[in-house]
C-alpha cells in the first residue's frame, strides 16, 4: 500500500512510523513542516518537509504518489494556546483537515485514519468513563477544531460511499517506544508525564500543578493515560478494520483515571526522585475530568494494550528524558 502519514516526524505519528516499517512491507511518505517533529525521529520511509497550508504543493504530492490511505496526525495541540490564538487552530487543524479531505475525495483515496481528541466531550457531565455517544460540546477552540474535522469526514463519507474513516479520540498520549529509539522530544513539552521525566533528568528544575481545587479526591485534574505504543498500535489495526467493516469512532485510552498529583507520585517513586513541585493557577480550558470508556474499540478491533501500567509508561518516559538529556 501506498500511506501517507501527515505529521509523521512528531510524537505519535513517529511512533506509527515505526511500527508500520517494522511490520510491513508499504510504501510509507511522511509529510511534516518540523515545527514541532523531528528529522531524526523518522524511522522509515520517505520525508517530505512540507506544511499542509500549500495546498497546490500538497496536491502535487498527491498527484506523485497515488496514496491508499491517509493517517493524519499533524495538529496544533495545546489547549491553553488555542483560547490565546484560536485562528492558529482553526486554520492549522481545521482548514488543512479539510483540504486533505478534499483531496482524498478527488484521488480517490479509500481510507482515512484520523487523529482526534477527548477535548470534543469539553465538560462531561457524569461520573463515570466517556464512550463514544456521550454528548460533544468542546470548551475550547483546540477541541471546536478537531470536532469540525470529525463533521467534515463524516459528512464527506455520507456522499461518497466508499469513502471510509476511523476517528480516534486520543485521552492522554504519554511515554516512549519501548525499545528507546524515539520518544517525546518536543521542547517545552506540556503534557504532564514528559514535564515531570524532565525534572527527573534535570533538564527543569521544578514543575507545576495547575490548580488543586477542582472537584476530585486530591483537588487536581483526572486524566486517562495511554502508552504511545498502544496507540500507535490501534491506527494499524484501524487499517485492517476498515477491510471489512464500515467508518467508525472509537475513544483511545485505557478506562483507568489518575490525578495529576497520582501521577507526578508515580514519576517520583519509578525515578527515586523527590523533585520540586509547586501549585500554580488554574489553566483557561482544562476539563476536572477525562477518562475513557474503551470497551467500544475493545470488542470491535482487534486491539489488545500491551502496556497499561503507569509506572511502565512513567518509566519509558524517564528513560527517554535521560537518553535525550
Amino acid at each position: 500500500m501506498n500511506i501517507l502519514v501527515t505529521g509523521g516526524a512528531g510524537y505519535i505519528g513517529s511512533h506509527l512510523v515505526k511500527q508500520l516499517g517494522d511490520l510491513s512491507n508499504h510504501n510509507i511518505t511522511i509529510i511534516d513542516n518540523l515545527s514541532t517533529g523531528f528529522r531524526e525521529n523518522i524511522l522509515y520511509g520517505d520525508f517530505i518537509e512540507a506544511d499542509l497550508s500549500n495546498f497546490n504543493l500538497i496536491e502535487g504530492i498527491f498527484k506523485a504518489k497515488k496514496f491508499d490511505v491517509i493517517f493524519h496526525f499533524a495538529a496544533s495541540i495545546i489547549v491553553s494556546e488555542s483560547m490565546k490564538n484560536p485562528i492558529k487552530y482553526y486554520m492549522n487543524n481545521s482548514t488543512n483537515t479539510l483540504n486533505l479531505i478534499n483531496l482524498a475525495l478527488k484521488y480517490n483515496i479509500k481510507k482515512f485514519i484520523f487523529s482526534s481528541t477527548a477535548a470534543v466531550y469539553g465538560e462531561p457531565n457524569i461520573e463515570g468513563s466517556i464512550n463514544e455517544s456521550t454528548t460533544l460540546n468542546p470548551i475550547n477552540p483546540y477541541g471546536y477544531s478537531k470536532l469540525l474535522s470529525e463533521r467534515a469526514l463524516i459528512d464527506s463519507a455520507k456522499v461518497k460511499k466508499d469513502f471510509k474513516y476511523v476517528i480516534f479520540r486520543y485521552f492522554n498520549v504519554a511515554g516512549a517506544d519501548i525499545d528507546l529509539r524515539i520518544g517525546q522530544s518536543t521542547a517545552d513539552a506540556t503534557h504532564l508525564i514528559q514535564i515531570a521525566s524532565e525534572c527527573v533528568s534535570k533538564k527543569r528544575d521544578k514543575m507545576y500543578i495547575f490548580g488543586d481545587d477542582y472537584k476530585t479526591p486530591d483537588g487536581t485534574c483526572i486524566r486517562d493515560y495511554i502508552h504511545v505504543d498502544d496507540l500507535a498500535s490501534a491506527h494499524i489495526e484501524a487499517l485492517n478494520f476498515l477491510d471489512t467493516n464500515d467508518s467508525n469512532i472509537f475513544n483511545c485510552g485505557y478506562c483507568r483515571g489518575y490525578s495529576v498529583k497520582e501521577v507526578i507520585e508515580s514519576v517520583k517513586r519509578v525515578s527515586n526522585s523527590n523533585f520540586k513541585v509547586e501549585i500554580g493557577k488554574r489553566r483557561e480550558g482544562d476539563p476536572t475530568k477525562l477518562v475513557a470508556d474503551n470497551s467500544k474499540i475493545l470488542k470491535m478491533m482487534n486491539w489488545k494494550p500491551k502496556y497499561d501500567n503507569l509506572e511502565l509508561i512513567s518509566q519509558t518516559a524517564i528513560d527517554w528524558a535521560k537518553k535525550i538529556r
